[in-house]
């Protein structure tokens, strides 16, 4: 049951992977904003980390009945490792690094990444399907 329910939220990342590749591509000063708002407040700050804990658990308990297995669990304890450091990292740090990449990021790099973000996704759900 457990590697369903993982199965089942790793392909929603994938989905949102793919969601965001979109929103990058046709809507990136969206993007670029979203990007700016990453750790404003308190609510969004641990949040955000938070919701991360949810796809980086998926993806190691999915790893072993995935088509790469190492890759995921790599993947996931990185995610899951850098979302607990986040959460003693002062949030004022957080959000002006949000900022400084919003700065550097250009609408036109978003459309240019957007891509792959897309197949990010259509690979995590290809790995787990």
């Amino acid at each position: 049951m457990i590697e369903i329910i993982a199965k089942w939220t790793v392909m929603l990342f994938g989905l949102i992977f793919i969601g965001v590749g979109f929103l990058m591509l046709f809507k990136p000063e969206k993007a670029r904003a979203i990007l700016r708002k990453a750790g404003s407040t308190n609510f969004i700050n641990y949040a955000e980390i938070t919701i991360r804990l949810i796809p980086a658990i998926g993806l190691i308990l999915s790893a072993e009945y995935s088509k790469f297995p190492e890759i995921f669990k790599i993947a996931g304890w990185f995610m899951l490792c850098t979302s607990l450091v986040l959460y003693f990292v002062p949030r004022h740090l957080h959000h002006n690094f949000s900022l400084k990449a919003a700065d550097i990021l250009k609408p036109i790099y978003f459309q240019l990444i957007s891509p792959i973000s897309v197949l990010i996704g259509i690979l995590l759900i290809y790995n787990v399907s």
